[in-house]
């Protein structure tokens, strides 16, 4: 690697970067679909290399477009996975029981989208505030599932006023936000402001240690600034006043951690059994040595040959092969593969708004579930893979023609049917 090529300052502690995690060379934003009238107008790259950090070990992406870019008007939509809005109701069930969250009691959701978690609070009679970015999503939260948001980013400025206005959270909630904040210090200062005391933080993000130990190399995007493991993410907490004091490994996501986090000090819970085992599984891996980070490398240029060995065979024997779901890691792995038109006729997704409209990069088109029945596919691509069970049962109808559902990470594969599904 050139001396001369860096990746800026850590967002965290602002050490110079100088370590590749992965260069996954020019790729556009992965959730800007394209319209129809727009697929031959110009459409923008950007780097997607990412850095650790020799100090702190964070894994980041530079800052290539603004979060206003990104962010203010949204594709995703969390409640169109069946899956997803399980994993929030059950949630939310345990953290009133927990927590014994009542009628005076306030939620506060960081990244709330369209109200697919705060409305269990709500059924419940619980109080809830929702903070949401994007415009277009947070207004389904609020006409469809009666969910208050506010509509903007949030920061250590936002929760002055928010604090300045009485304002303070017994239960700060956020899923999948805390790797799409740039400004990672303002963020977690500003949730330390907003949580009123014994108040209680739970935070939701992909793991980086599945990351590597996985090949979850598609889960690496613009929208993405930052990746963690338990270890970075206590170094964080504990540098603006907040203690991690228990952790869950979850599901979500390929495998996510939520991190539990309250006020420092002589009342923090002690720290749990599973978080000490977790940071000993992170520390004997590796994860504190910079060496261990160059691995990953060859890993994903292995991934990305296996899943073109697969596609080049099929598609030479004639096989019709088709993608399931446009997620963000969908287009990640995509435009890192080179795989087009080419090789995927078109993929589905259940989401209204990306119907009609074109994958970036890669110029894919987007049509609804039932295509692939009017189509009879050989081969179905789950690009979610992260949601393959669910997704498997939705297309066991597809075993009518002889079809298969193939999965992409961490190596291309056929996915068994499960037993008992319809012959």
């Amino acid at each position: 690697m050139s001396e001369e090529l860096t990746g800026g300052p850590c967002r965290f502690c602002g050490t110079t970067l100088t370590r590749t995690f992965a260069d996954l060379g020019m790729s556009p934003l992965c959730e800007s679909f394209v319209p129809a009238d727009q697929v031959n107008a110009m459409e923008p790259f950007y780097p997607l290399h990412t850095w650790v950090c020799d100090q702190c070990f964070l894994v980041q992406l530079q800052e290539y477009v603004t979060r206003e870019e990104i962010f203010t008007e949204y594709a995703y939509f969390s409640s169109y996975s069946d899956a997803w809005l399980e994993h929030a109701r059950t949630y939310v069930e345990k953290m009133i029981a927990e927590r014994s969250l009542g009628s005076d009691s306030l939620v506060v959701e960081l990244a709330s989208n369209d109200g697919y978690l705060l409305q269990y609070f709500v059924q419940a009679d619980v109080p809830v505030l929702g903070i949401e970015p994007a415009a277009n999503v947070a207004k389904v939260a609020v006409d469809e599932r009666n969910v208050p948001t506010l509509v903007e980013f949030f920061d250590e400025r936002l929760a002055q006023r928010l604090v300045a206005e009485g304002t303070r959270a017994d239960l700060i909630a956020g899923n999948n936000v805390l790797a799409q904040v740039p400004d990672l210090n303002t963020f977690v200062a500003g949730m330390k402001l907003l949580l009123a005391p014994g108040g209680l933080i739970t935070i939701e993000f992909p793991h980086l240690l599945r990351l590597m130990e996985e090949n979850q190399f598609d889960t690496i995007y613009h929208e993405h600034f930052s990746y963690f493991s338990l270890v970075t993410s206590e170094r964080i907490f504990a540098a603006h006043g907040l203690v991690i004091h228990d952790v869950e490994e979850l599901w979500t996501h390929g495998g996510s951690l939520r991190i539990h986090a309250t006020h420092a000090g002589p009342d923090a819970p002690a720290v749990s059994d599973r978080l000490l085992a977790l940071r000993q599984r992170e520390l004997d891996a590796g994860l504190e040595q910079p060496e261990t980070y160059e691995l990953f490398a060859e890993q994903v240029r292995e991934t990305k040959r296996k899943l073109l060995d697969f596609l080049i065979g099929v598609k030479r024997d004639g096989a019709q092969v088709v993608g399931y779901g446009a997620p963000g890691k969908g287009n990640t792995l995509l435009n890192y593969c080179g795989i087009g038109t080419d090789f995927l006729d078109y993929t589905v997704d259940r989401n209204p708004y990306k119907h009609g409209r074109y994958t970036p990069g890669t110029h894919i088109p987007i049509h609804e579930p039932g295509r692939i029945a009017e189509t009879k596919p050989d081969y179905v691509l789950i690009l979610p893979w992260n949601l393959k069970d669910e997704i498997v049962a939705q297309l066991d109808y597809i075993r009518e023609w002889g079809g298969k559902c193939v999965v992409p990470i961490p190596g291309a594969a056929i996915v068994d049917w499960p037993v008992g599904s319809s012959q």
